[in-house]
């Protein structure tokens, strides 16, 4: 499978209909694994979570929602509605009054003898169980009523503003070989809007996590390509890829999306199926709640309402589709020298470069070499030598701004201090040679970014242009310009309001909102949220993307029922060791290993818990997984994959060798069911491809 290339100006929206037409009929699969006739079924077991969603997106709008049960989703007691501009309090007071309504209509039906006289709203909610609502069930349903705030307005704004992407969108798609209706999944991750923030730190249009957006784009303290709508698309592709690779069938990679490889990996072994409908209704896991179970069926009707959009939303016209040049840069450039060199407004360039972070803008760092820069498609068609030559040699540099010093105060944690100068905790940890769980001593001097303090709510993404208007958007070369949130429902805080607070007014609406959320049902007439503690505030109100886990690796690290455990990629018995707080040999006795014998992928060991917990074991080796993986991919980014053919004689370390710079650990996600440590002739094997970051862009 081939990298996505770089795409620039618009193929035009015939091209975009040829696209949409080939890849419905099977005809655009390049390399893709073979799919089925239909690549998201729609099960008739799962219909009624389809329409409810359905409703969701398309009936009620953000000053509305329904009260509902979290299992059953035919099941929707009320439909609340919200004074425009009511407070989130004023909200909040709405759905627990109605939530305690509901809950003693329950608990009186499921203690009503046969015969009891009920009232009217009894009876409507009886009957809204049918036979399901026995009295243990009731009883039960008193702890899962829901509150779900509705998403019409946002997703109207979403069909609007997909315009300026979904060319590039179409075009990433087919490149990859993968199924034309993957397009739609922003409707469900951010409407659209590529400036949104979840409350668990997921950004952008295709709302990925810090980690696992790093392994196919640059994030860092001047870049977080998260942010850019065509960068994304191409790192969204090639993970939704790469999913699939792993699960086998497209609705465990769009769950797996949410939920993360491993998890949904785990699902399928313990369950023994690949059916989706099965692992939604029975899978029980700490981690897989209603947003995990409920992905699928959300995209599913995302897909409907895209599909059909006149059918829901009446006429409406999309933003016109995004024109601009590219430019690789030729070295570490500053802002301001490429503002006057190009002639191009601060504001516009800004606006056509939403991954370039506030860092850049205000000259703590530069925009750094190889970056693509995107220009207005008018006047000088720019080349990386033209700008060379325009430039004066002391405008140009070969590397960032380094760090600067900080003494830690008392109350300095790294993650309050990775937040402060807007970069990654695991960044921070790693210039200073610290576990991202350190304790910091007050005095001890601080290696940090050379960036200006500020804080991530208002510093998160560039600030939005105006929002799209209900009317047809005009033709223009800034279709970007369309691409934010739409207008805030009753008076409500906007994105780019939000945006353009003071550092001072940001923490006191971080503050806020995160008060706000203390009540786990809270809705707010917030728009779509552009901080984490936006997010926050609309809790369970903003669906089935806000709780996104999204880790990629697909790797089991869990301990097994009879204390044993499967051997993953560079991990040894002195890892067991330590994190167990015992002896080597003593593992080597329970496991009846010789000295020296060392211990293969694959191979299960048996573990001594007299020192620790399962649980803490479990920790500390996430841990050490995710400090290793992070720190590569601070330096590498995946571009693709292709085939290897294995011969006699090769082995996981042998692999290596063939691709260069890929460790053994992603070897093994991208082929999690071969044993490298005895492959066969003939065997296919998928290598994953890597660059080092800022070599391409």
């Amino acid at each position: 499978m081939n990298s996505t290339p770089a795409l620039g100006a618009s193929t035009g929206r015939a091209a975009l209909a040829l696209l949409w037409s080939l890849l419905a009929a099977g005809a655009l699969l390049v390399g893709a694994p073979a799919r089925a006739d239909d690549p998201m079924p729609r099960p008739p077991a799962l219909e009624r979570d389809v329409q409810f969603w359905i409703r969701v997106y398309s009936q009620v709008d953000t000053n509305a929602g329904f009260l509902h049960d979290q299992y059953n989703l035919g099941v929707v007691y009320d439909t609340l509605h919200f004074a425009p501009g009511a407070s989130t309090a004023e909200r909040q007071r709405q759905v627990d009054e109605a939530r305690a309504r509901i809950a003693a209509a329950l608990r009186r039906i499921a203690d009503a003898a046969d015969g009891a006289t009920l009232t009217s709203d009894d009876q409507r909610i009886k009957e809204l169980w049918g036979a399901e609502g026995t009295p243990s069930r009731l009883r039960t349903a008193v702890d899962d009523i829901r509150f779900q705030l509705g998403q019409a307005d946002r997703f109207r704004g979403g069909l609007i503003r997909s315009g300026a992407w979904e060319t590039h969108i179409a075009e990433t798609l087919a490149n990859l070989g993968l199924p034309a209706e993957l397009a739609v999944l922003p409707h469900v991750e951010s409407s659209f809007n590529p400036s949104a923030y979840s409350k668990v730190g997921a950004a952008g249009l295709w709302q990925f996590m810090r980690s696992t957006g790093r392994r196919y784009m640059r994030i860092d303290g001047a870049v977080d390509d998260r942010l850019d709508p065509f960068r994304s698309t191409e790192a969204a592709a090639q993970l939704l890829a790469y999913n699939y690779r792993v699960l086998g069938t497209w609705p465990l990679a769009l769950t797996a999306y949410n939920h993360g490889t491993e998890g949904v990996r785990r699902a399928k072994e313990q369950l023994g199926t690949d059916d989706i409908a099965r692992i939604v209704r029975t899978y029980s896991s700490r981690t897989f709640g209603f947003a995990s179970r409920n992905f699928y069926v959300s995209f599913l009707a995302a897909l409907e309402i895209d599909r059909n959009p006149e059918k829901y939303f009446g006429a409406l016209q999309k933003s016109s589709e995004a024109h601009f040049q590219e430019l690789q840069l030729p070295a570490y450039i500053s802002a301001s020298s490429l503002e006057r060199t190009l002639k191009i407004d601060a504001t516009r360039l800004r606006e056509l470069n939403p991954a370039l972070l506030p860092s850049v803008w205000n000259g703590a760092q530069r925009i750094p070499k190889a970056y693509r820069l995107r220009l207005p498609q008018d006047g000088t068609q720019w080349s990386g030598q033209l700008l060379a030559q325009r430039l004066s040699a002391d405008e140009m540099f070969s590397g960032q701004r380094g760090p600067r010093r900080y003494k830690v105060a008392q109350g300095d944690t790294l993650a309050a201090l990775a937040e402060r100068y807007g970069v990654p905790i695991e960044t921070l940890a790693r210039l200073n040679r610290l576990r991202t769980s350190a304790h910091l001593t007050p005095g001890h001097v601080l290696s940090v970014p050379e960036t200006t303090p500020t804080l991530v709510a208002a510093a998160a993404a560039p600030p939005p242009p105006p929002a799209v208007p209900a009317a047809p958007a005009p033709a223009a070369s800034a279709a970007i310009v369309a691409a934010v949130a739409p207008p805030s429902p009753g008076g409500a805080v906007s994105p780019d309001v939000a945006q353009r607070e003071s550092a001072e007014d940001a923490a006191a609406a971080a503050a806020a909102t995160a008060a706000a959320s203390a009540k786990p049902h809270a809705a707010a007439a917030l728009s779509q949220p552009v901080s984490a503690a936006q997010a926050e505030a609309l809790g369970p109100a903003l669906g089935p993307a806000a709780e996104s886990e999204q880790n990629a690796d697909p790797t089991d690290y869990s301990v097994a029922k009879d204390d044993t455990i499967r051997v993953a990629a560079v991990e040894t018995l002195g890892h067991y060791a330590d994190w167990l707080g015992i002896t080597s040999a003593r593992l080597r006795e329970i496991n009846h290993l010789k000295f020296k014998t060392p211990v293969r992928i694959g191979q299960r060991i048996k573990l001594d818990f007299a020192a620790v917990t399962p649980e803490v074991f479990e920790t500390l080796r996430h841990e050490y997984h995710r400090e290793l993986q992070a720190a590569f991919f601070a330096g590498h980014r995946i571009v693709g994959t292709e085939v290897y053919i294995a011969r006699s004689g090769d082995s996981g370390w042998t692999l290596t060798a063939h691709a260069v710079g890929v460790p053994l650990w992603l070897l093994q996600q991208y082929n999690p069911d071969l044993d490298l440590a005895a492959l066969h002739p003939g065997t296919q094997i998928v290598m994953p491809r890597v660059e080092e970051v800022g070599a391409g862009g």
